[in-house]
């Protein structure tokens, strides 16, 4: 007897790109059109730009981690864990679970959005002693670690140890950096007046920059203006230099500085996951290169969106790609399920054009630079779009009760200083949150999927 079966879709990610296109595929298809699975080491789906007021302790961790499990009325599948390799010639998607376990899973249509890893370079001792931005455990773990360092310093006789502990070195100035440097300086600032032991003259903020401009994307002045309310705060901000190496109680920078400091934090951009390499597909910088559909040329049934994507942005014109932003990965989600749905149903699929809505950036308190739909904004205004646009695009309901909450009682009762002591024992740094170690090769794949052996 022969035995029917749904045809298989076969989601990789839970973050913007993903869900998106997971609770579009679930509302626009019938229950017994197809089957839905999402990939997934986390069950929920994580707000990345609010990570640096995580790290500062205006959020709660909870609040910008929306679970996946909430609703009941969703019916998709959820793996709990990690794909490393995928195999487009079987269609099968090579996971490893939670528990460790390697597993196969066929798929008839498989959507690709792993999104990103924090792009590191062959600087000697980064990714043992830098921390980054990337993940709500290392946000969560930064703030720790910070508060921790005040802390240390109250507690040492040592003016070398106390001075070292209080300087802190942000790298990258795109949004990450400057919004975290912004955010947890406000933090220091706060936190050392209930010190009164430490000279708040001590606690220096470093951002630095291989580029000439902070956040070029801004333009000439906004970008002015958000470099004037950082150094106005006393953040030092060095453009055109980078790190040349990192030890545990010392950072040396390119144009020869050595900066004792124990705070090393790394938010210099983002590249696509390594999973994208294990297709032994064409790609451009490392992100899948996709028709303007999302689709993979000469793959059925294969789609690739957001972070690990280079999806042609027809809204500028030949040649550009997609920024790798919230703002795209969220349109592009519910425009790939589309797509998905007509391939199924043996109809047309669309190109994806969107038209770039602006910036914002949030510096905490009442300082913030936007750009909505081209207006330049500074201030109160900014602050009210930047946080305007963040709240409504968070997805449900409980969240942003939580995050405006959240935002009320800082603004009403000011900041905490409590840390968890989870840090206290083992050091963890950039290494120990982003498992890039953890995927196959193209051969390594083709192996496990043809039954040849486990993987080593």
């Amino acid at each position: 007897m022969n035995t029917v079966t749904r045809p298989r879709i076969l989601v990789v990610g839970a973050g913007f790109a993903g869900v998106e296109c997971v609770r579009r595929l679930e509302r626009k298809l019938s229950p017994d059109e197809a089957d839905v699975t999402l990939v997934t080491p986390f069950a929920y789906q994580l707000y990345l730009p609010l990570l640096p007021q995580v790290a500062s302790g205006v959020l709660t961790p909870q609040s910008i981690a929306v679970s996946l499990r909430r609703s009941k009325k969703y019916r998709t599948r959820i793996i709990p864990g990690g794909a490393i390799g995928v195999d487009l010639k079987s269609k099968v998607c090579v996971i490893r679970t939670i528990t460790d376990e390697i597993v196969n899973e066929p798929y008839d249509y498989i959507v690709l959005a792993p999104g990103s890893i924090t792009r590191t370079f062959d600087i000697p001792g980064l990714t043992d002693h830098a921390f980054g931005m990337k993940t709500l455990a290392e946000a969560a773990y930064i703030r720790d670690h910070v508060i921790s360092q005040l802390d240390l310093a109250d507690a040492s006789q040592d003016p070398v140890e106390r001075a070292s502990r209080l300087q802190f070195v942000v790298v990258g100035g795109g949004y990450a950096g400057t919004e975290t440097a912004a955010c947890l300086q406000r933090l220091t600032h706060a936190a050392v007046k209930r010190y009164p032991r430490l000279d708040p003259g001590l606690i220096k903020w470093h951002l630095i920059d291989i580029a000439p401009k902070l956040m070029p994307e801004l333009g000439d002045k906004l970008g002015s203006s958000a470099q004037e309310i950082l150094r106005r705060r006393g953040i030092e901000i060095s453009l055109g230099t980078s790190i040349a190496k990192a030890g545990p109680e010392e950072v040396t920078f390119t144009d020869g500085r050595a900066i004792p400091t124990r705070t090393l934090i790394w938010t210099a951009g983002v590249v696509a996951s390594p999973l994208i390499a294990t297709l032994g597909a064409e790609t451009v910088k490392g992100r899948l290169a996709v028709a303007p559909e999302m689709n993979l040329p000469g793959d059925d049934g294969v789609f690739a969106l957001g972070d690990s994507a280079a999806v042609p942005d027809l809204a500028k014109g030949e040649g550009a790609m997609c920024p790798p932003t919230a703002q795209h990965a969220l349109r592009q989600g519910k425009h790939v399920a589309d797509n998905v749905i007509a391939s199924l149903r043996g109809q047309v699929m669309k190109p994806y054009v969107h038209k770039d809505l602006g910036l914002v950036v949030d510096l905490g308190g009442t300082d913030a630079v936007s750009k909505p739909l081209g207006i330049e904004l500074r201030g109160l205004p900014a602050q009210a779009v930047a946080r305007g646009y963040h709240w409504s695009a968070l997805r449900t309901n409980v969240a942003k009760t939580r995050v405006m909450t959240n935002w009320l009682l800082n603004a009403v009762a000011g900041d905490d200083f409590v840390r968890t002591g989870f840090q206290a024992r083992k050091a963890a740094r950039l290494k120990d949150f982003e498992y890039t170690d953890a995927y196959l090769t193209p051969e390594q794949v083709r192996a496990q999927v043809e039954g040849a052996g486990r993987p080593e």
